[in-house]
């Protein structure tokens, strides 16, 4: 169990340190903490290693997401990106 928890945090800091563009680094660090902290969970539920890689993907997948938006919304501080594509300053209080 040990071996496999620290294959998987390996990877997950070789996938962080790959990315080019903040936004990339912050979708690659989101989903190797999401995976990470998955994997943990799904292994503490289940007790066994399918758990941990199903909650390892699911982590991984909400990870990305989550650092893929955070990363886009660095880009330009005081400015959000929306849905159709364009930026616009963004309203009081975002």
């Amino acid at each position: 169990m040990i071996r496999k928890l620290s294959l998987a945090a390996a990877a997950a800091l070789t996938l962080a340190a790959s990315g080019c563009t903040t936004e990339d680094r912050y979708t690659a660090g989101g989903a190797g903490i999401g995976g990470l902290g998955g994997a943990a969970i799904g292994a503490g539920i289940t007790g066994d290693a399918e758990g941990a890689l199903i909650g390892g993907a699911i982590g991984a997948g909400a990870g990305a997401i989550a650092g893929n938006v955070i990363g886009r919304s660095q880009e330009r501080p005081g400015y959000c990106r929306y849905s159709d594509g364009n930026i616009y300053r963004c309203p009081a209080g975002y």
